[in-house]
């Protein structure tokens, strides 16, 4: 059973010693049950081989940890009596929903049920709120996949525009946006997975609102987790980083 799972995760030959550290792993705590009181069912059959969790560190998504921690404390300081998330991680939603009421929408609605958050259906390109309806909105991480067919939507090379559009036109006016996409030194599609922005262009993007507050999530960890106001020369230096927009309506 475990030489079978073996062979389907197709490991490279720096890790072929690995199972044999976990079978002697297994035989070791086998040994360990015979000097205490068993309490559990300790047997093959319910093998589950996790072999690439002994590290020195805890490794973790760079973009979706510290974007998420940088959209909660950001809709802490705006406080509004709700706040709306369109397609952003579940996550964020579930954990702010712990001290503002928040709805989540996402083309493909989840099955979230938490106190205090409302999971609903909606397409970017057709949010379903009145004009200037919306003071606190969030759209983070999802812009930059619309129109590459990823998730099974239309092509459409404006994809992003038409839905940066209906943000702009749902959000009322000196209400507050969450904007997070993929930052870069320049403007790129890895097709099919996401676009790739540069600042100037968000900026471009959004020239009719006021930017409050930027940060980047820089590509390489040396570089600083969540740096706020990052230098040109950093910048520069991005292929793939992460950059979060707070942005008001004028």
């Amino acid at each position: 059973m475990l030489q079978k799972w073996i062979k389907s995760r197709r490991q490279p030959k720096s890790e072929e010693k690995l199972p044999n550290q976990f079978l002697n792993e297994f035989q070791g705590l086998q040994q360990l049950e015979q000097s205490t009181q068993k309490r559990f069912e300790l047997s093959e059959q319910h093998f589950y081989p996790c072999l690439y969790d002994k590290t020195s560190t805890t490794a973790f998504d760079r973009h979706y940890v510290y974007h998420t921690a940088w959209a909660v404390r950001t809709v802490k300081k705006i406080n509004p009596a709700k706040h709306i998330d369109v397609s952003s991680s579940l996550y964020f939603s579930a954990l702010l929903s712990a001290f503002i009421p928040v709805e989540f929408y996402d083309y493909r609605p989840a099955n979230l049920q938490l106190d205090n958050l409302r999971s609903g259906k909606a397409d970017l390109l057709a949010l379903p709120f009145e004009s200037g309806s919306v003071s606190s909105l969030s759209c983070m991480h999802t812009i930059e996949h619309i129109g590459l067919a990823r998730y099974g939507d239309p092509l459409d090379y404006d994809g992003d525009l038409k839905a940066i559009q209906e943000l702009k036109r749902v959000l009322s006016p000196g209400g507050s946006l969450l904007f997070v996409v993929p930052l870069g030194n320049e403007n790129v599609i890895c097709f099919n997975a996401h676009r790739i922005y540069s600042k100037a262009h968000v900026l471009e993007l959004f020239a009719d609102f006021e930017l409050k507050e930027f940060s980047l999530i820089p590509e390489h960890e040396e570089d600083g987790g969540l740096v706020e106001n990052p230098t040109d020369d950093l910048l520069q230096k991005q292929f793939y980083g992460c950059g979060c927009f707070w942005f008001l309506k004028k």
